[in-house]
C-alpha cells in the first residue's frame, strides 16, 4: 500500500489522457473555474487530527470541478455538509463556495478519482490510475479510524488500496467492515439522483454517520 508520490495530483496532470482533455475543453469554456483535480479537504489542525475519512467518487463538472473543494457547489454537498455538521464533523456556514467558512472536525473528504469525468463515469483503467493518491492522502493520516465510502466505486476502489479483496468485504449501504485495522462503512453516493428516486434517504444516511459515531465513541 505504500508509496512515494505525493497525495494530490498537480494541476496540470495528464496521467489520463480523456479527463486531461476533458478538463482542457472546459478550461476554454469556462477559464473561471477551477478545471482541476481537486485535493482532498483537511481539517484547519491538518492530517494528524483526521479519524474520518470520506471518500466520495469524482468532483461533479458544476460542483467541485469549478469550484475547486470537494462536494462544493452541488445538491450532494449540500446533503453531505449538512448531515456532517448534524453530527459534529463540521462546523461553520456552508454556502457552497471554497470561502464560506465550513470547517471539518477530524474529518477529510476526498475523491477516488480526483479530475471531473464526462457524464461523471471514470473508467476502470482511470479509478486505478488515480489509486495512488488515495493511498498517498491515507498515508498522511495517522490517527485514521474510519473510512466511509460514497457509492461502490468508491467502496472497491477503497478496498483494493488498503489490499483488500472486494468479494471479501463487498458494498452495501450501511454495511461495516474491517482492512487493516480500519473500519470501513459503505453508503449509497448522496447524490441527488439517489435521493430522488428514494434509494437514499436522509434517515438513511444519518444513519451511516450515527455509526461512525458509535465506533469513534469506542
Amino acid at each position: 500500500m505504500k508509496t512515494s508520490i505525493q497525495a494530490d495530483p498537480d494541476r496540470d496532470c495528464a496521467l489520463c489522457p480523456r479527463l486531461r482533455d476533458f478538463i482542457g475543453s472546459w478550461r476554454v469554456r469556462e477559464p473561471g473555474w477551477h478545471n482541476a483535480p481537486v485535493s482532498t479537504l483537511l481539517p484547519p489542525e491538518g492530517p494528524e487530527s483526521v479519524r474520518m475519512l470520506i471518500v466520495g467518487l469524482a468532483p461533479g463538472l458544476r460542483g467541485a470541478n469549478r469550484t475547486g473543494r470537494p462536494f462544493t457547489g452541488d445538491f450532494a454537498g449540500r446533503f453531505l455538509y449538512g448531515t456532517l455538521k448534524q453530527y459534529g464533523f463540521a462546523s461553520g456556514e456552508f454556502e457552497e463556495r471554497p470561502d464560506d467558512g465550513l470547517q471539518l472536525v477530524e474529518t477529510a473528504v476526498t475523491n477516488a478519482v480526483r479530475c471531473v469525468p464526462p457524464q461523471n463515469k471514470p473508467t476502470a483503467a482511470e479509478i486505478n490510475t488515480c489509486r495512488p493518491f488515495l493511498t498517498a492522502t491515507l498515508e498522511q493520516l495517522v490517527n485514521l479510524r474510519v473510512i466511509v465510502t460514497l457509492g461502490k466505486i468508491a467502496h472497491d476502489s477503497t478496498v483494493r488500496m488498503l489490499d483488500g479483496r472486494v468479494a471479501a468485504h463487498p458494498f452495501g449501504h450501511g454495511a461495516a467492515t474491517q482492512i487493516g485495522g480500519l473500519t470501513i462503512v459503505s453508503s449509497y453516493h448522496c447524490s441527488r439522483y439517489n435521493t430522488n428516486t428514494g434509494r437514499l434517504t436522509p434517515e438513511m444516511f444519518e444513519k451511516v454517520f450515527e455509526t461512525v459515531r458509535e465506533i469513534l465513541r469506542r
